[in-house]
């Protein structure tokens, strides 16, 4: 085992039975949590520097302290696990094998915000990690450590696990709430945000599933053993989740900062006999990656700096055999499928990238319909209600970027110059 990984919400994944409480432990960082003032868990988690694992990145601790105290309203933390981005697989796996860790995280969480109400809102789809999250959650109830007075310390918690319909748009955090109130799953005008008027109109707080699983290790052994790992404004530990066509895929746990080609040392390098093409740093909604970059540092700063996003650190590897036209029409089908429809923008927008993208792919197209999906895309870019809209766009940005010449070889040649069956496992068999 590398030394550069840094095995803490995966570190149990590998023992039998690692998803029980007799194999997770007593929930020792909640008793010191709520032994301690709410206001010194959030400044912990402050001096952390632990930010969104989500994709945003905004400070955790900082997002707590929004809610404002002492409104005489209920608080309420919600928690995002629709996990639905194009290759990112961590939040579901993390719940599947070590659920315990998000179950006392959010314990902590509450605790902090004063919330005695908190929500999973889960993937409808993946009933085995429902059920799994179901059996944790009723767990942790017959231990007392979710319900009335926990740890004789006063405080009492309800906890629900809520299945979402399977829609992407509800991973958008307004969408997520509007939805767990019974709604459609659309995203709300903002402001006001959900610190201020959120769950049922009340200070809410929504955090990734990670984020939150994240915070009892903080909590155990101090803000600065987290600080002490990653770079100077992206610290700690995240899990990256390398697919395609690599290796030995799978979630590598390492320090914010690791590059894609330490990364790949660990994970084996490319399938044999081939070399890298293109990759994402976070996702299919962050812009691309080539070769060039596989010595990013992948923290927010430096992924930013070189034009990207890190996301959710779903890093989706492409090797030579892949045709980039063929894989951003299969983005941007889904991005036209999982569109909410409520603002115009990303609504057509989506439509007519998809439109014009199959005619590229099959060769079919000219040299103007180039100019013209980046036209559409920049007429999405930061015109629609959520960042699903934006996200569409950056495939199509970064492909045309780096891959201009991909492009027009369809025109020339008037097809797809690739076989997709060599892009799969069996081609070469």
């Amino acid at each position: 085992m590398s030394t550069t990984l840094t095995p803490v919400l995966t570190a149990n994944w590998d023992q039998p039975n690692s998803f029980t409480l007799d194999s997770y432990g007593e929930y020792e960082a909640a008793k010191k949590a709520l032994g301690m003032d709410p206001d010194a868990v959030i400044q912990a988690v402050k001096d952390s520097g632990l930010r969104g694992r989500g994709g945003a990145g905004f400070p955790t601790g900082m997002k707590w302290g929004f809610i404002p105290q002492g409104d005489g309203k209920p608080h309420y933390l919600v928690v995002n696990a629709d996990e639905s981005e194009p290759g990112t697989c961590k939040d579901i796996p993390l719940m599947m094998a070590n659920p315990h860790a998000l179950v006392e995280g959010i314990i902590i969480t509450s605790y902090a915000i004063r919330a005695n109400h908190a929500f999973i809102y889960v993937r409808g789809e993946v009933l085995h990690v429902i059920r799994r999250l179901h059996a944790a959650v009723r767990e942790a109830y017959e231990k007392g450590y979710l319900g009335t007075d926990i740890f004789g310390s006063g405080y009492d918690l309800e906890l629900v696990v809520h299945s979402g319909a399977g829609a992407y748009i509800c991973g958008e955090e307004t969408a997520l709430l509007d939805s767990l109130e019974g709604f459609r799953g659309q995203p709300r005008l903002k402001p006001p945000f959900p610190a201020v008027a959120g769950l049922y109109a009340s200070p809410t707080v929504v955090n990734n599933v990670e984020s939150i699983a994240s915070v009892p290790s903080i909590i155990a052994n101090g803000a600065e053993w987290f600080a002490g790992m990653g770079t100077e404004k992206s610290k700690g530990f995240g899990i990256f989740s390398l697919s395609g066509h690599v290796t030995r895929p799978g979630q590598y746990e390492a320090p914010l900062g690791i590059t894609l080609r330490e990364l790949l040392d660990m994970a084996g390098g490319i399938r044999e006999g081939h070399q890298i093409k293109f990759w994402t740093p976070g996702g299919s909604s962050t812009p691309i990656f080539t070769d060039e970059h596989l010595d990013v540092p992948l923290d927010f700063e430096a992924v930013g700096a070189k034009g990207s996003m890190l996301g959710t650190r779903a890093l989706q590897i492409f090797d030579e055999t892949t045709c980039v036209v063929r894989t951003v029409l299969r983005w941007t089908e889904f991005y036209a499928h999982e569109s909410c429809g409520k603002c115009t923008p990303c609504r057509e927008g989506t439509y007519w990238l998809k439109q014009v993208l199959k005619r590229l792919e099959k060769g079919q197209g000219t040299e103007e319909d180039l100019a013209t999906i980046t036209d559409i895309a920049d007429n999405i870019l930061g015109r629609s209600f959520c960042a699903l809209g934006d996200g569409a766009t950056s495939p199509i940005h970064s492909s045309v970027k780096y891959f201009r010449e991909e492009y027009l070889k369809h025109f020339e040649i008037g097809g797809c110059p690739f076989d997709p069956k060599k892009s799969t496992l069996w081609g070469e068999q």
